[in-house]
């Protein structure tokens, strides 16, 4: 058996990352949403 998560950090911030979020408009309101919650990170 291997281990299920292998983290890398690019794929990571392909896919959660800023200007992933700002592509969609549903990621525009998630980055607003925790704008408005003053969030230290708004995304990784």
């Amino acid at each position: 058996m291997s281990v299920t998560y292998k983290p890398k950090k690019k794929k990571r911030a392909r896919t959660h990352g800023f200007l992933k979020r700002m592509s969609s408009p549903g990621g525009k309101k998630v980055l607003s949403s925790r704008r408005r919650k003053k969030r230290q990170k708004i995304s990784p």
